[in-house]
């Protein structure tokens, strides 16, 4: 595969260096050039790392795309990814945590579990801390930080693996100036929130080219909205929050030659030290009081650190050929120490409860939960660390032939990441009042000692044609994955070393139809994968494969004061992987759950009544709709009373598929002055395949995690003022109806989102 692979690419460079001469098509500028002499240069390559290509970008795109701009995300002083993401339609959102710390997302129907079936990367390079090894994302980048982000869902995905069976989303950093910027935001909310968005950077000429730098900090401190239950020994019951800072550095290079060249590092770092768990309440608790927490959950901590860091170099040696190098690196290690079971509950040897069961018994077990009873908390120490790295090559060849212009794009990626897991358990002995009276240590690898490791080499070619008023892009991707599992990796009788390979493909072909300047008809369709990871290779899982169509239409009025954009999509899964065991709370065995059928229509408008009828302020609205039905097409093969996907039914619902979201936006802008309302309303879902609204798995036993989340709405308030055009102040109501609603059952039981959060904060750019 790899000699076919430089095969393609080589005749593609031969065809490119006997055309010359061939006409440049123009290309959107979606990056800020450092001087002007770069600016046509630049924009025929720097844009290219862009999934969507900004705003500009999606008009002309075959499939369903949006974009968020930074103004968007900081306008209502978001840093939660799920409230970034509610106004795109056509995404599902499981909260968890009530920061967005970790995404639960999913693009067309997709397992939502970590976020684990989507592409997800920053800049165009693959984010999660191990893509093939380990795609659960338990790191997910501060989208506080951002100067926007794409989330494409149709057939282009075909350039961006290993997940196309849902779709990509790509967080796009700050972009180094092209002018002397310094940017500094600050706010103060409930709970002692403190965040801070801090960059500087420049773009000078010297004699050898042009030098640009960046310079960024992100930091946010968070005391929590819940409260953990006190005992005798413990009353830090209000420390339930987390800490996270992201620092960054960016570095080009633009020779001074008569080709264009540049290369580009980034370097950026993330840590996270948070006081969160899995657990959550009992159904009469959680309706008491949602943010509540018992004290069992004293000791759960998560510690995390993330480095990643890339070298660009991008050159076009001929006006219609460029090329992009990315040579990518990055390390995430983390600790995850959460409770995880009791034991010996009211003294009893061998009287055991798993956490969803506990829950929903509401017995003796919920009594040790809540530090009311003697018993032995089981605290896991889910210690890991994850490694990605490697090389992507781009080429990009523009030509006309006969009426029609192509741009053909080839690239070559090698990918080299794993997860060595490395866990153990704490046993804490509880009395009767909630007091620790003794701690037994865990031994260090005795619950989790595996590596899983994946090499994979991955390719595509992609053409868009363009004839008059029709773009069609045909492209195919294929991808050899090389798999490695050890069980006991670390002590000194590792098991034996289980192997497999997999040969994937994916392919698409995309339409785009100009009817005016005005309306656009476009369609696509994506035969998309999704590989198991190593160890469920080795135990039989099969790749996840998809056939999924779309069609729909955009309008853009002359001034762009009203956009629409409607899009039909029609998904058919076969296999579709799943966590089993308990059903995506982080370990667990996987299995190919079966065939799953995902419809529905998403619509978007976008209407200013102020500058359509020449007021004097501006007055936006903003709708987003999305109605799906994501089906099971079989009976679950899995029996295991653990899982959330067993004992699932031809026709039940997909678990956490909602079937219908919208949001709806409007404010109100003038010179120097604004706010904003924004409102967003999530239907019930079911949490198991088996589609029951008890507290009950297949087998008939109590748990928890499952039953139905609540329909909720939740509305965000929001306003600003100008002193100068440098300095402006903000403040707003996130969740202004105080909302309380069951929104997951997952990781182990009913958790609301956050509560009522009010901010006050000013931003300086100048």
């Amino acid at each position: 595969m790899k000699v076919l692979t430089l095969q393609i690419l080589a005749a593609l460079m031969v065809y490119a260096s006997g055309s010359a001469h061939a006409e440049q098509l123009p290309i959107e500028d979606n990056i800020t050039p450092s001087n002007a002499e770069s600016t046509d240069a630049q924009s025929a390559v720097l844009n290219k790392i862009l999934v969507v290509g900004g705003s500009a970008g999606i008009l002309k795109a075959t499939g369903s795309a949006q974009y968020i701009s930074a103004e968007e995300i900081r306008e209502r002083n978001y840093d939660d990814i799920n409230q970034v993401m509610r106004s795109v339609p056509g995404v599902y959102l499981r909260q968890e945590d009530g920061y967005g710390l970790f995404a639960n997302i999913s693009l067309r129907g997709v397992d939502t579990t970590r976020s684990a079936k989507i592409t997800m990367m920053e800049d165009g390079v693959l984010t999660a801390p191990a893509p093939y090894s380990a795609p659960a994302a338990y790191y997910t980048p501060a989208v506080g930080r951002m100067s926007g982000l794409e989330i494409l869902k149709g057939s282009s995905q075909v350039r961006h693996g290993p997940h196309t069976t849902g779709g990509v989303i790509n967080y796009l950093s700050t972009k180094i100036p092209r002018n002397r910027e310094f940017f500094l935001r600050t706010s103060y909310g409930s709970f002692a929130d403190a965040r801070v968005h801090l960059y500087y950077g420049d773009s000078v000429a010297t004699s050898q080219g042009g030098v640009g730098y960046l310079l960024e900090g992100v930091y946010r401190n968070s005391g929590g909205f819940k409260t953990i239950d006190s005992t005798p020994d413990f009353n830090n019951g209000n420390q339930t929050g987390f800490k996270r800072s992201e620092p960054l550095l960016k570095l080009f290079w633009e020779a001074d030659t008569q080709i264009y060249q540049r290369l580009e590092f980034k370097y950026g770092r993330s840590t996270l030290d948070g006081d969160v768990t899995y657990l959550g309440l009992s159904e009469a608790d959680f309706k008491n009081d949602p943010y509540r927490r018992y004290a069992s959950t004293r000791f759960d901590n998560i510690d995390s650190e993330e480095n990643r860091s890339y070298l660009r170099y991008s050159i076009s040696p001929l006006d219609a050929l460029d090329f992009i190098t990315t040579l990518y690196h990055s390390t995430f290690s983390r600790n995850w120490y959460k409770l995880r079971d009791i034991r010996d509950v009211n003294g009893v040897a061998g009287n055991n409860y798993s956490l969803p069961s506990a829950l929903a018994l509401d017995d003796e077990g919920l009594e040790c939960l809540r530090g009311e009873l003697t018993c032995v908390l089981r605290v896991r120490a889910n210690n890991r660390d994850y490694n990605n790295e490697g090389i992507e090559f781009n080429g990009f060849y523009r030509f006309s032939s006969a009426n029609a212009s192509h741009e053909i794009t080839a690239g070559i990626r090698f990918n080299k990441d794993q997860v060595i897991r490395f866990q153990w358990d704490d046993k804490y002995r509880q009395a009767v009042d909630g007091t620790i009276s003794e701690l037994i240590p865990g031994i260090p690898g005795a619950a989790g000692d595996r590596l899983q490791k994946t090499d994979a080499v991955a390719i595509y070619l992609q053409d868009t044609i363009e004839f008059g008023a029709w773009s069609l892009v045909p492209g195919i991707r294929m991808e050899q994955l090389d798999q490695v599992y050890i069980e006991n990796y670390a002590s000194d009788q590792p098991d034996p070393t289980l192997t497999n390979q997999l040969n994937l493909w994916a392919g698409s072909f995309g339409l785009n139809y100009s009817i005016n300047d005005q309306w656009v008809v476009f369609s696509s369709l994506n035969r998309g994968y999704s590989p198991p990871n190593p160890k469920s290779s080795s135990e039989g899982i099969k790749e996840e494969t998809s056939n999924a169509y779309e069609a729909g239409f955009r309008y853009q009025d002359s001034d762009r004061y009203l956009e629409l954009e409607s899009t039909l999509f029609f998904t058919d899964f076969n296999n579709l992987i799943v966590v089993d065991n308990i059903g995506g709370a982080g370990s667990g065995e996987s299995a190919n759950f079966g065939k799953v059928r995902s419809y529905g229509v998403e619509f978007s408008a976008n209407y200013d009544a102020g500058m359509t009828r020449n007021w004097k302020i501006s007055n936006p609205w903003v709708l987003t709709a999305t109605y799906t039905n994501a089906e099971q097409r079989n009976n679950a093969a899995s029996e295991d009373p653990e899982s959330i996907f067993s004992f699932g039914a031809v026709g039940n619902k997909v678990p956490y598929i909602p079937d219908l979201l919208f949001n709806l936006q409007t404010g109100i802008h003038g010179q120097n002055w604004g706010g904003t309302l924004s409102g967003s309303y999530v239907s019930e879902s079911f949490t198991s395949a088996s589609n029951t609204r008890e507290q009950v798995n297949g087998n008939g036993d109590p748990d928890s995690r499952f039953g139905i989340t609540d329909s909720y709405f939740l509305l965000d308030a929001s306003v600003y003022y100008h002193f100068s055009y440098t300095v402006q102040v903000f403040a707003g109501v996130q969740n202004l109806t105080d909302s309380s609603a069951v929104v997951s059952r997952q990781p182990e039981g009913p958790r609301p989102g956050m509560s009522r959060y009010v901010y006050l904060g000013f931003e300086i750019s100048m």
